[in-house]
């Protein structure tokens, strides 16, 4: 059923955004200095979102499907509002999720996606293993092969990922390789790899920069064998779209790990946004209140023309994000890439935004007493991680002019 967009929100999205806003409020925000010092998951946090129904399966499914679109985006926006770190280990687990949901079968979704969740008292999480050592932007540059056993119905897989969110801790692994090498990125799947799986380990634990609560790590995958039902959408799928690409040069279908990023743009661009927000709202409360020279520093044009167009810029993401996922839910093409745009724009705002949000605080804004430093530090990844910038303007550029630009 198509919708007709609208600026303003319906009674079901208010009540979504007021819930995870007081979720964040209370529970995320006052945790947040904690778990970035500490630079571990916030399996406490989590057991809390879960007891509230914010991480599950029913909470995201929902909203994935809300007519609007709207649903993911909101909730992502008020979430990491809260904090970014704790904000993406509520929501790493989705975007495993999210590579199930575009790739698997809906036999698959239904035996799989309630185990990459758990319940409260035993929370699960999921990890989707897409980047290498050699292969971040460059998917074609993939080398973790996955090689069928056709005496035992089984698929081995042999590789090293990284960067991965939850990578190592999660009990599901969505891992994406090679099964052709001769065809780069139209030769690769996806697969599940089911818990405690022999042959899969965490490999390095990477302290960041930024979003320091959300667990990032190598994983080593080494002759690690997983049932034939395991390769997900199935392998007559496969073998019929490899079949495509080696008679047409064209797969037919999107890449395993691209069709996953496509349904995840607008909701990470929403994700800086609430960065952005949160770093914006301190800002100006700091603004009104901080006195130089007998008044308050936002009775200065410097200041106030610096926060109007940051709060400019945040609202502008925002409508950009709300677009795209209204596009995706309609099931409209992105004839402009809205997409990759919604993410750059987003992500840019955040690290400007949050950049100009410490100079405002001057040398506080520089110390932990206050948290605009710890979100200037989470807004960087935005610019960098599900694809970067540089190739979100590649997606933007190919998309406007019809040519291959490289």
């Amino acid at each position: 059923m198509t919708t007709t967009p609208s600026f303003e929100l319906g009674p079901d999205n208010l009540e979504l955004r007021d819930w995870v806003h007081t979720f964040a409020a209370d529970v995320v925000r006052p945790a947040a200095a904690e778990w970035d010092e500490r630079e571990e998951f916030p399996w406490p946090v989590l057991e809390e979102a879960a007891k509230v129904g914010l991480y599950s399966l029913d909470f995201f499914a929902t909203q994935a499907f809300e007519e609007t679109g709207l649903g993911i985006p909101i909730a992502m926006e008020e979430l990491f509002w809260g904090d970014a770190g704790i904000g993406l280990s509520v929501a790493g687990t989705a975007l495993a999720a999210a590579g199930l949901q575009a790739n698997g079968t809906p036999e698959q979704l239904t035996e799989w996606a309630p185990q990459m969740f758990g319940e409260p008292g035993d929370i699960k999480v999921a990890a989707f293993c897409s980047s290498e050592p050699d292969a971040g932007s460059d998917v074609g540059a993939m080398r973790t092969r996955a090689t069928y056993d056709e005496a035992t119905d089984e698929w081995v897989l042999n590789g090293n990922k990284t960067w991965a969110t939850n990578g190592g801790l999660a009990d599901i692994h969505i891992v994406t390789a090679v099964v052709d090498p001769e065809l780069r990125a139209r030769g690769q799947a996806s697969f599940l790899v089911p818990p405690k799986t022999k042959g899969l380990s965490q490999g390095q634990k990477f302290l960041k920069h930024g979003i320091r609560a959300s667990h990032t790590a190598e994983v080593v995958l080494d002759q690690v064998r997983i049932p034939g039902s395991c390769l997900l959408g199935g392998k007559e799928k496969l073998d019929a779209r490899l079949a495509r690409a080696r008679e047409t040069g064209r797969s037919g279908a999107a890449n395993a790990s691209m069709a996953t990023f496509e349904r995840t743009r607008p909701a990470v661009g929403a994700q800086a946004i609430g960065i952005a927000r949160a770093a914006y709202e301190i800002a100006l409360d700091y603004a009104k209140t901080r006195e130089q020279f007998g008044k308050p520093i936002i009775e200065n044009q410097a200041i106030a023309f610096t926060l109007a167009d940051m709060a400019t810029s945040i609202e502008a993401s925002r409508l950009l994000v709300w677009r795209a996922a209204w596009l995706a839910r309609q099931g409209k093409a992105f004839d402009l890439a809205e997409g990759s745009m919604s993410k750059l724009f987003a992500g840019e705002t955040a690290v400007r935004v949050t950049e100009r949000a410490m100079q405002i605080l001057g040398g506080n804004g520089y110390t932990r007493d206050y948290p605009v430093e710890r979100m200037a530090r989470d807004a960087k990844i935005y610019t960098i991680f599900e694809g970067t910038s540089e190739i979100q303007r590649l997606v933007i550029a190919r998309t406007i002019s019809g040519m291959t630009i490289r």
